[in-house]
């Protein structure tokens, strides 16, 4: 099968006799499987183009079901194997390792993949391959009022919980998958009695209950409410290229940290895909999964949402990720995988500490 990787298919021309029969007699059954049925959690119209590429290239189609995490997974469970899902695509590490955890993948081959892709951004990988591959990343950065908060008092994840920044800090809940994926990582590094006290720390340090979404992070700290909060970096790249009068005073009012660059590095999150247990269309799926690892795929999956892209060496020029600092910034290198690991632990633990 053509793969976006490969200049141009194999012609029947250059094929021995005997095999080009073959291929000719097998051409009505191989007609009828080019689709492929994918379960989309992303809305962005610039996949659109994306998609429409991966067709032409392969004369694969696409047909689509557009849902929301939980919607994908609810309906996956409710298909069971009569389910048409070939390739699944979800947008964050905790939420893709709960699907995981619930049998609803199966693991995959590609040395493509493996060439494109870096280990830590790929799960559960064994003998029989891997689970699912991370294809666009994004930064959970740290945003404060450089009025009230000094940039050196919050370079890393672990200042966040000194007591220096008491009443200051804003987040949304701690168990949305976001905080989850983040929260699974530090304690990952810090151990788990270290990690434990740094939650409470951030507890002890909030500004008001933990409320709303990262956008609503960012505007809490541009208008006073807070001084210090935690985003992901895309919510602030909309901001900065909105047309809204309102969005560019926000950001005009906040400064942006990558935290961690003198050790760890930031932490990233994924938009990623799987392979459906019972697909029915199984090559094709590892067709379109090493489409999303090409350089063309890679600009599009990841500007689509101002992201950055996963695959080696591909880089985007979006200028509002590079006016946050994210040109080039150091991430952190732990494997994705652990989320699903701790991700129970981190939630006992925020019940432990009070953290809603």
């Amino acid at each position: 099968m053509p793969s976006f990787f490969d200049s141009q298919a194999p012609s029947i021309a250059r094929l021995p006799i005997m095999a080009a029969l073959v291929l000719c007699s097998a051409l009505p059954a191989l007609a009828q499987d080019k689709v492929l049925n994918l379960y989309s959690a992303r809305h962005y119209q610039t996949d659109e183009v994306m998609y429409d590429t991966f067709t032409k290239t392969t004369g694969i189609k696409i047909n689509r079901v557009d849902a929301d995490d939980a919607g994908i997974v609810a309906r996956l469970r409710a298909e069971g194997a009569a389910s048409p899902a070939d390739v699944i695509l979800m947008v964050d590490a905790a939420r893709i390792a709960s699907a995981d955890a619930l049998g609803l993948f199966q693991p995959i081959k590609s040395a493509k993949l493996d060439a494109a892709i870096p280990a830590n951004l790929r799960a559960n990988a064994s003998a029989d391959g891997v689970t699912w591959t991370g294809f666009s990343t994004r930064a959970r950065v740290i945003v404060y009022d450089p009025k009230r908060v000094k940039a050196e008092d919050v370079a890393t994840y672990e200042q966040l919980a000194d007591p220096k920044l008491k009443g200051l800090l804003c987040t949304r809940s701690g168990s949305h998958p976001y905080n989850l994926s983040l929260f699974s990582t530090v304690i990952e590094r810090l151990g788990d009695v270290k990690g434990e006290a740094w939650l409470q720390g951030l507890v002890n340090n909030m500004a008001r209950a933990p409320k709303g979404g990262d956008t609503d992070q960012i505007k809490a700290v541009a208008s006073g409410e807070c001084g210090v909060a935690i985003t992901n970096t895309y919510y602030a790249a909309r901001l900065l290229k909105s047309d809204k009068a309102e969005d560019q005073a926000v950001m005009g009012k906040v400064r942006v940290v990558f935290p961690n660059q003198g050790t760890s590095g930031t932490h990233v999150n994924i938009a990623g895909a799987a392979v459906a247990k019972h697909a029915k269309h199984r090559d094709n799926a590892i067709t379109f999964m090493e489409f999303l690892a090409s350089p063309f795929a890679q600009d599009y999956f990841a500007n689509g949402n101002n992201e950055f892209p996963a695959a080696k060496g591909v880089k985007i020029d979006n200028p509002a990720l590079r006016a946050m600092g994210g040109d080039g910034f150091k991430a952190e290198t732990i494997p994705l995988s652990v989320v699903a690991k701790n991700m129970t632990k981190v939630q006992q633990m925020l019940d432990r500490v009070g953290y809603r």
